[in-house]
């Protein structure tokens, strides 16, 4: 599990490519990635399988906030990423959700930041 993330600052968000390897997804056939920024609608973004059946889902989204998400593998079986930033309980689920922080834009890229 992998989680990349890159500020575009043209466009004042985030880049996050979020990776689940193929050992990782546990021979699932179809990946899925849901969280607040889909509403937590199964399915909302399907991930994309590669040749060597890891997964993966890019997404861009507002910085200054931190956003719940987990995998849902197979349309039934929910994942976490072992590699998230933090992690929070869900008493809906009864399990803990994945966290995404994106508060913290990069500090070359903060208005008034020393460019050298």
């Amino acid at each position: 599990m992998a989680i990349e993330k890159k500020y575009l600052k043209s466009k004042k968000k985030f880049k996050v490519t979020f990776t689940l390897s193929a050992e990782e997804s546990g021979g699932a056939t179809s990946a899925a990635l849901v969280g607040e920024f889909t509403r937590w609608m199964d399915g909302a973004l399907p991930m994309k399988r590669d040749k060597q059946g890891n997964f993966r889902a890019v997404v861009e989204l507002p910085g200054g906030r931190r956003y719940a998400f987990r995998y849902l593998l197979d349309g039934s079986r929910w994942e976490n990423d072992w590699k998230a930033d933090a992690y929070r309980y869900c008493s809906f689920a009864a399990a803990d959700n994945s966290i995404l922080d994106l508060t913290e834009i990069p500090s070359s890229l903060r208005v008034g930041a020393d460019r050298g």
